[in-house]
C-alpha cells in the first residue's frame, strides 16, 4: 500500500519528517512515483556528436542506453536484453554499430531493434518474432540547449510544458555565447552514503552553508562568489515550478573562478550575454540549481552538472562533468577543466564539504527518537512572492529556505498523484 507522503512534508510550515531519507518503502514509492514518471537527464548532445555514438547511463536504478542513431535522431533505451535480463552494454560510451549481449549473444541495433539471434532457425524453429523483442524505449525522449531528458511515461507532459520558465533559467548556464555549450570530456563518477534528496536539496538555494561548511576553502581564495559579510547584493532564490530551483547572486557579483586565465571572463562577454538572455540577466545572476528530481548544475567557482543516481535510501552514485562554452579558447576551457578538478570532484575542496554533511544527515534520521523530529526549513516562510520580472517565485532576500520548501512539496505530491492531472 502507498504511503501518504504528503503526512510527511508541510511545504507551508517548512517541517519535514526525517523518515523521507532512510525508509526503504518510501524508496521503493519513489522508484514508482518520481523516477519512472519524471523527466530526467540523460547525456549531453556533444557526449553523442556522430551515428554509432551512445552513452550508457540509468534512470533511477534502471540502466539505460542514450544512441545516435544512423539518420541522427537520439533514441533512449532499456540497457536490458530482452531475453533473460542481462545488461546488453557494459561500456560507458563509445562508438558502435550494434550491440551483442555477451550472454547469449543477442544482438541489437542503434535503433534498438532485434537483429540477430544466434542458432534462431535450429533452436527457435524460425518462430521467434524478432520484431517484438527488441530493447524497450523509454517513452519520450527529447533535449534543451543540449541537454538530453526523458521520461518512462508516455502520458508526462511535454519536456518543454516540464520544465516550464525554468528553460530561460538553463539558457542562463548553457546558452550564454554563440553556440552553447560542451561537456568536458570524461566525467568523475563516486558513491556517497547519503539519500539523494540531500544532495539535490544542497543545490536548491542553499547559500546559507557555505560561509560555515566552505569556511576554510573561502579563506585560502577558492572562489569569489560568497556574499557572506558583504552587504546584500540582490541575490535571490528562485522557484519557476514544477520543484525546480535556483540559486542566484546579484547582477554585479563575482562568479569567475580564480584562475588567471578566466577572471573577467564574464565582464568580457556581458553585452553578448545580455543580448542573448535579455533584460532579466540584469537583476540577477543563476549560479546554482536543481531540476526536479535529480540533475543539479553549477556556474560559479567551477562550471559543471551532475546527476545523483540513487543506489538504495541511503547510498548515492554521483555522476559529474564540467562544461564550458564552445566559443572560449583553448587556455580558458583547459582553465575551466582544473578549476572542475579542485573544487567540484570526488577530491574538490567545496565537494568533500558537503559529502560529510550530506553523510551524517543521513545517519542522524536511522535513530527512532531523532526521527521523531521534524527538520526545520523554515527559513524566509512568508517572504516570497511571485515576480513578473522574473516569472518565478522569488524570496525577498538571498538566504532563504523557499527553495528547500518547494521541492519538498514537489516531492509529496508527486509522491501521492496518481496522475499528471493531479498535479
Amino acid at each position: 500500500m502507498s504511503l501518504d507522503a504528503t503526512t510527511l512534508v508541510d511545504a507551508q510550515n517548512g517541517l519535514v519528517d526525517r523518515s523521507i531519507f532512510i525508509d526503504p518503502d518510501i524508496y521503493q514509492q519513489e522508484q514508482e512515483q518520481i523516477f519512472a514518471r519524471c523527466w530526467l537527464f540523460l547525456c549531453h548532445e556533444s557526449q553523442i556528436p556522430n551515428p554509432g555514438d551512445f552513452f550508457s547511463t540509468y534512470m533511477g536504478e534502471d540502466p539505460i542506453l542514450v544512441t545516435r542513431q544512423s539518420n541522427g535522431k537520439i533514441g533512449a533505451f532499456l540497457n536490458v536484453c530482452r531475453h533473460r535480463g542481462n545488461r546488453v552494454c557494459r561500456a560507458d560510451s563509445g562508438n558502435a554499430n550494434a550491440f551483442i549481449c555477451a550472454y547469449h549473444g543477442w544482438t541489437y541495433g542503434t535503433d534498438g531493434k532485434l537483429i540477430a539471434v544466434p542458432s534462431l532457425k535450429e533452436a527457435y524453429y524460425d518462430e521467434l518474432d524478432t520484431s517484438k523483442w527488441g530493447l524497450a524505449p523509454v517513452a519520450q525522449v527529447d533535449s534543451y540547449k543540449g541537454l538530453v531528458f526523458g521520461t518512462f511515461d508516455p502520458s508526462a507532459p511535454s519536456l518543454k510544458d516540464y520544465l516550464g520558465e525554468m528553460a530561460w533559467y538553463l539558457d542562463a548556464f548553457f546558452d550564454r555565447r554563440e553556440g552553447g555549450t560542451e561537456a568536458m570530456p570524461g566525467m568523475h563518477k563516486w558513491v556517497v552514503p547519503c539519500n539523494w534528496k540531500l544532495a539535490a536539496d544542497n543545490f536548491c538555494g542553499d547559500g546559507y552553508h557555505v560561509a560555515w561548511t566552505h569556511l576554510a576553502a573561502m579563506q585560502v581564495g577558492m572562489s569569489q562568489t560568497t556574499n557572506a559579510g558583504r552587504a546584500d547584493t540582490g541575490g535571490k532564490v528562485v522557484a519557476p515550478g514544477n520543484g525546480h530551483v535556483i540559486s542566484c547572486l546579484g547582477p554585479n557579483d563575482p562568479t569567475d573562478p580564480p584562475m588567471p586565465a578566466l577572471l573577467g571572463y564574464d565582464e568580457r562577454h556581458r553585452e553578448e550575454v545580455r543580448q542573448r538572455l535579455g533584460p532579466r540577466i540584469d537583476l540577477i545572476t543563476p549560479i546554482v540549481g536543481t531540476v526536479f528530481p535529480n540533475f543539479s548544475l553549477l556556474r560559479s567557482t567551477s562550471q559543471s552538472f551532475r546527476v545523483w543516481h540513487p543506489r538504495g535510501p541511503d547510498h548515492i552514485e554521483v555522476w559529474s562533468w564540467g562544461y564550458v562554452d564552445k566559443a572560449a579558447s583553448q587556455e580558458e576551457k583547459a582553465a575551466y577543466r582544473l578549476a572542475v578538478a579542485r573544487g567540484f570532484s570526488p577530491s574538490g575542496t567545496f565537494e568533500q564539504d558537503d559529502m560529510d554533511n550530506w553523510q551524517e544527515c543521513t545517519n542522524s534520521a536511522r535513530g527512532v527518537v531523532s526521527r521523531r523530529l521534524p527538520l526545520n526549513i523554515q527559513m524566509g516562510v512568508g517572504h516570497e512572492e511571485f515576480h513578473e520580472d522574473y516569472m518565478s517565485r522569488v524570496s525577498d532576500y538571498r538566504y532563504s529556505e523557499m527553495g528547500h520548501r518547494t521541492y519538498y512539496g514537489r516531492w509529496a505530491r508527486m509522491m501521492s498523484a496518481q496522475n499528471w492531472s493531479e498535479l
